[in-house]
């Protein structure tokens, strides 16, 4: 792990997505946070100790999904299946498939294996899978503020977690989409789906894939936008935590009610013509039953007296 010292920084960005801003400062104790994501070897030693079953693993019960067609309530994850050409952006089913047996050990379904992939993030793990390695390990998940400020790497207010520039000399910085997503990937970063977690430079704190290869769980509640700035110095919020679990629920399904968490730091699909949430700033809402094969997490231990 690795030890980021506490601070106040200015949380969020206005030049993006709406559920970005505002920009307001906001004030972290200092903790320790993995250097990468958790990968599949670290994931593989928890459930041999444990005999842990993810979320991916166990059929989905008819009561908890009522309308749910009887062939659909299988065991299996979302798995990015690119089309073959230009689709409709508005709609995402159009490039994710629900892959039956698609799992942590299986990223793309039945025939496929992680065997070659042991520094890979581990994938298709759900918000409570996430939870239960945490505490295995005598950790727990990060804030959205403690992820942010630690994805900044001490450049307040910087784009990216390097700078200003997305690929500044022509080097490219974090494992993200480079053509026309999703038909297109011209793989100028050497990658078309997850890499090693330590296959691009490390920020300012010495932490690896903040930014692109998987989005990482938080704690945190999703809220569509953040506080407004403190009117005073003395009001700055100290180790803030999201918004409630009932105001999670997504607004466009009224009848679904599952809380949904903060992801951040973008993936290796995140791209200019579509998603440009490959930036400390960027959030996005995930249920907490949802697993695919573009989200990972990683661990923090919280600094405590004495």
């Amino acid at each position: 792990m690795v030890f980021v010292p506490g601070g106040t920084f200015r949380m969020g960005s206005e030049s993006h997505y709406p559920e970005e801003a505002p920009v307001h400062r906001v004030t972290v104790d200092a903790f320790w946070i993995d250097a990468t994501p958790v990968t599949n070897a670290q994931f593989r030693a928890f459930v041999e100790a444990t005999g842990y079953v993810t979320f991916a693993e166990i059929p989905p019960k008819a009561e908890d999904y009522p309308g749910a067609l009887p062939h659909m309530l299988k065991a299996g994850s979302l798995v990015f299946n690119p089309p073959q050409g230009a689709v409709d952006l508005r709609d995402w089913s159009k490039w994710w498939e629900f892959r039956f047996g698609a799992n942590w050990r299986k990223p793309y379904g039945s025939g496929s294996w992680i065997k070659t992939l042991d520094d890979h993030p581990v994938v298709h793990v759900a918000y409570k899978d996430a939870e239960a390695y945490a505490a295995w390990a005598g950790k727990a998940l990060p804030t959205e503020a403690e992820w942010e400020f630690a994805a900044r790497g001490g450049l307040d207010g910087a784009e990216f977690a390097w700078g200003d520039e997305l690929t500044p000399a022509g080097r490219y910085m974090a494992n993200t989409w480079q053509g026309n997503f999703p038909y297109e990937n011209e793989k100028l970063d050497h990658y078309e789906r997850t890499s090693p977690v330590r296959a691009f430079p490390p920020n300012g704190y010495d932490l690896y894939d903040m930014i692109g290869n998987v989005w990482e769980w938080t704690t945190d509640w999703y809220a569509p936008k953040h506080q407004a700035d403190a009117a005073k110095a003395c009001c700055i919020p100290e180790n803030p935590r999201g918004a409630r679990q009932e105001a999670s629920y997504d607004p466009c399904q009224p009848r679904i009610k599952i809380p949904r968490k903060v992801l951040k730091g973008g993936s290796h699909l995140c791209a200019p013509n579509y998603c440009r949430r490959y930036r400390p700033a960027a959030r996005h809402p995930e249920p907490v039953d949802t697993s695919t094969s573009h989200v990972g997490f990683r661990c923090v231990v919280r600094k405590t007296s004495g």
